[in-house]
Parts: C-alpha cells; sequence; structure tokens
C-alpha cells in the first residue's frame, strides 16, 4: 500500500513513526507523464515489499515538502531511514534499479 502524503507535517511524521524501517517517497505530479508511467512499478514495489514502507508526494499540492526535500525535477524517489535521507534517484527508471536501491537500503 503507497501512502498518499498532502502536508509537510504528515511527511515529518511519517518520518518520525518510521524508526529504523525504510520509507520510499515517490515525489511526483499529475501533469508529469514520466511520473503517471512510474505509477504502476512504484505500486508493483509497495505490494512487493510489505516490510518497508511507501509513500507519495505530490509536488504541485504538497510544496512545502517538496521544497524541504529539495526536489528538482521529478519523478524523484528519496529513500530514508532513521528519518534520514540515505538514497535517491531521479527520472523514470527501471523496477529493478528501485529493487536494488530498495534492497540495499533495508
Amino acid at each position: 500500500m503507497v501512502r498518499e502524503i498532502n502536508t509537510k507535517a504528515e511527511f515529518d511524521a511519517l518520518l518520525a513513526e518510521s524508526n529504523d524501517k525504510l520509507v520510499v517517497v515517490d515525489f511526483w505530479a499529475q501533469w508529469c507523464a514520466p511520473c503517471r508511467a512510474m505509477a504502476p512499478v512504484f505500486e508493483e514495489l509497495a505490494n512487493e515489499n510489505p516490510d518497508v514502507i511507501f509513500a507519495k508526494v505530490n509536488v504541485s499540492v504538497n510544496m512545502e515538502t517538496a521544497q524541504a526535500a529539495d526536489i528538482r525535477s521529478i519523478p524523484a524517489f528519496h529513500f530514508y531511514k532513521n528519518g534520514e535521507k540515505v538514497d535517491s534517484v531521479q527520472g523514470s527508471v527501471p523496477k529493478s534499479e528501485l529493487e536494488t536501491l530498495v534492497a540495499n537500503n533495508k
């Protein structure tokens, strides 16, 4: 399951509550075709990794979080552990690359 994060407070709470679980955040926008293409891949990863927290931030709606995360281009996938960013990748990437990043950061 992928959680939709609509405010900076929700984002901060998610990271604070995650403890030592990996959190993967998809920064996206409705108008972004590559973002829409990556959405089913992100959903698949969430279903395949129930021990990982998956979340989405619509940068058009939640600009404060996007700015705080220093999002420069989308789609962007950020990986957090213990409240800190540990990895990231930008653009429309193969599912295998995201799988590797998830496995390496668990």
